[in-house]
């Protein structure tokens, strides 16, 4: 894909999403769920904007990706493909869980009285077991379980997505096009979503520990990216339905909410079962189609602003949850209400990571390296 033809509303909403994962992770010091550092008070309206994010931070993160993948591969060969991502995606990763990840799992670790002592000597044991099955050892990276998932689909995936450049394939990606173009049907892509959903045990390979969804739904979100960045169609046909869109999200995240309040826990295989996981595809879809209609129309230039965060934004990620939980650690003892210490706690976090973006990490071969930049020339 030639410069003259690169969709800036993906660049837009990349960076708009990263900032809203950052804001997600500020909240989660707040709510009512687990994470690796709790600040004394919680709050219920924090908890209620994490549900809400959850439901549509990561799916749109990947189908950015699977997007980004398809132009990617209309001007990369197979082995460049898989250098850029191998750059990109598992070099800061591998970097991060020696670095930057420690810091969490110590403060976890501090703060739940597992370990007594300072950081130096805890770095040692982090490498005793495996962290989610009793040890310390952060083999995905915490936060940058993206990367690794994100990676791994690269790799899997590669030669159905040379499949698809076919001719044969490509007549058929177009008769697709051509029916899911119409008004409507593209909201019949929440049935393998919600499958997916549905079939794995939520305590097996079904986990919701990466954001909120297994990583089956995830693939799935990452190839509808790639398809719906292979026909302009889908482009056209998503912008004109973005306010129905919007909303359905909208209704179907109130109604959510309540079914959430009534304490509704169906078990697992049951067929109340599969009408929560059908309602929460389509609530996560249909906030997909919004957001992605939404810039679509909007966010169709470049600027300045867009330039500079284009860049930033994967330095911006793999540095920002490690930033807010050392914060958060040192926040602990401060007693003031919860709003003004989230505005404080986003504010020098965020100031934080962009000092150190700006005067370290842009600036330094080596970390531009480590954080999957490009060389700067």
């Amino acid at each position: 894909m030639n410069k003259q033809e690169r969709r800036y509303d993906i660049d837009w909403l990349r960076v708009l999403a990263m900032f809203s994962v950052f804001l997600f992770h500020c909240a989660r010091y707040f709510d009512n769920e687990g994470w690796h550092v709790k600040n004394p008070q919680l709050s219920f309206g924090f908890s209620v904007f994490v549900g809400v994010l959850v439901q549509w931070i990561m799916p749109i993160f990947f189908v950015l990706s699977g997007m980004s993948s398809q132009f990617a591969l209309n001007f990369r060969s197979a082995g460049q493909y898989l250098e850029e991502r191998f750059k990109r995606l598992f070099i800061p990763l591998f970097f991060g869980i020696f670095i930057l990840i420690p810091p969490q799992v110590y403060i976890e670790r501090f703060t739940n009285d597992q370990f007594n002592g300072s950081f130096f000597q805890f770095y040692p044991q982090y490498f005793d077991g495996w962290y989610g099955f009793g040890g310390n050892f952060a083999w995905m990276g915490l936060h940058l379980w993206f990367l690794l998932i994100l990676f791994l689909f690269s790799l899997l995936t590669l030669p159905f997505l040379l499949s698809l450049k076919k001719k044969a394939a490509g007549l058929l990606i177009h008769g697709f096009s051509s029916f899911f173009e119409k008004s409507g049907t593209i909201l019949l892509w929440i049935l393998p979503l919600a499958l997916m959903e549905f079939l794995f045990h939520p305590d097996g390979l079904g986990q919701r520990n990466f954001g909120g969804w297994n990583v089956f739904v995830y693939l799935v979100f990452f190839l509808y990216g790639y398809l719906l960045a292979s026909d302009e169609r889908y482009k056209r046909s998503v912008e004109k339905q973005r306010v129905i869109f919007l909303a359905l999200a909208a209704i179907t995240t109130l109604i959510g909410y309540y079914i959430r309040r009534s304490g509704a826990s169906p078990s697992f295989g049951s067929l109340d079962y599969f009408w929560i996981s059908l309602f929460r595809s389509f609530n996560s879809w249909v906030w997909v189609l919004a957001i992605l209609g939404i810039g679509s129309r909007h966010l169709t230039f470049r600027n300045r602003l867009l330039k500079y965060g284009n860049v930033a934004v994967l330095p911006f990620y793999i540095l920002h949850q490690s930033v807010i939980v050392v914060f958060g650690f040192f926040f602990l003892e401060w007693n003031t209400a919860v709003m003004p210490k989230y505005l404080v706690l986003s504010t020098v976090s965020f100031i934080t990571i962009m000092l150190v973006y700006e005067f370290c990490v842009k600036r330094l071969g080596l970390l531009r390296f480590l954080f999957g930049m490009k060389r700067k020339t």
